[in-house]
């Protein structure tokens, strides 16, 4: 089973996925969030050092672009072809709403005709210089019956893998995603299918299996495992419990690696903080000391409280 590790914008930058891979692994693919190129700057000083091949060494990383200029999307994919990126994933999906105003990610998606003028110059670039290009996308924009011309669209291109969020892009991360859709790209997409979308348990994933009656062999997940980090493990078979000495470990490392680079405190409690939303989830009982955690300001409050919460490790 393959399982690909979906990009949360100021979670999963290079510091996460290296203490992620070090302590938890079984994941195939991570995916860099977004870079955002413009017309003078492919890429920022902060995204070039996210994608550095020297912060991401043993892990196999796909850069994901978020444009809606075919000459942007090159310039950006040859600096990170120069780099050694032999895929380039394209955002289609995100349904940010400053995004969406500026027509990317799923802003794009209603603009069919821009879209298949976009995919043609990128594509041939792809070819040309022999540069495999995923897209991940959602089912449309403003009704999900979009996606039966987005199959037909994508199916003239040769996607290396096509990443479905069966969701419109106001559905944000709501509801129940519409696994109707995905049953229609498994029979009439050409291009190798991956799904993703509200797995967070191993029995998410059966369930998902039988209701759509097939292998859901590769899958994307995201918040999933930000939720347990355990999670691929257990897909795997690694495992059933949650390891909560190892996901004290994981905190740890975490959390010296931000004070590293990181100042004052309350830079490094934020970052720590947008997980700890995470993994409440998972200590059921403890929502008291969770609360005052997540207004901790200085790190000895932090620690006490946090060290009450996971064991040592």
């Amino acid at each position: 089973m393959n399982i690909y590790f979906a990009p949360l914008e100021g979670i999963t930058g290079y510091i996460f996925r290296q203490v992620y891979d070090g302590i938890y692994g079984n994941i195939d693919k991570y995916f860099a969030p977004f870079i955002s190129p413009s017309e003078n700057c492919p890429l920022t000083p902060r995204e070039r050092k996210d994608v550095a091949p020297e912060n991401n060494k043993g892990i196999n990383l796909v850069p994901q672009i978020l444009t809606r200029r075919s000459d942007c999307f090159i310039e950006a994919a040859k600096e990170l072809h120069s780099m050694g990126y032999k895929e380039i994933n394209l955002n289609l999906g995100c349904p940010s709403g400053t995004v969406c105003a500026k027509g990317k990610g799923a802003g794009f998606l209603p603009d069919t005709d821009e879209l298949r003028k976009f995919l043609d110059g990128i594509y041939f670039y792809g070819a040309s210089e022999g540069l495999k290009i995923s897209i991940k996308t959602r089912l449309g924009y403003y009704n999900p019956d979009e996606f039966y011309d987005l199959v037909d669209i994508f199916n003239r291109f040769p996607v290396s893998e096509l990443i479905v969020h069966p969701r419109i892009r106001s559905d944000f991360y709501k509801g129940e995603p519409r696994k109707e859709y995905f049953a229609y790209a498994l029979e009439h997409s050409k291009n190798p299918l991956v799904y993703n979308g509200n797995i967070f348990t191993s029995a998410d994933y059966e369930g998902l299996k039988e209701q759509l009656n097939c292998g859901l062999d590769p899958v994307m997940i995201g918040r999933g495992l930000i939720a347990d980090p355990s999670l691929a493990d257990k897909l795997k078979g690694g495992t059933k419990e949650t390891d909560f000495a190892k996901m004290r470990r994981f905190h740890d490392a975490l959390y010296h690696e931000y004070q590293k680079i990181m100042a004052p405190d309350i830079n490094v409690l934020h970052k720590m903080r947008e997980l700890w939303t995470y993994w409440q989830k998972l200590l059921e009982g403890r929502e008291r000391d969770i609360k005052k955690l997540l207004k901790a300001k200085k790190y000895a409050e932090y620690e006490d409280i946090a060290y009450r919460i996971l064991p040592p490790a």
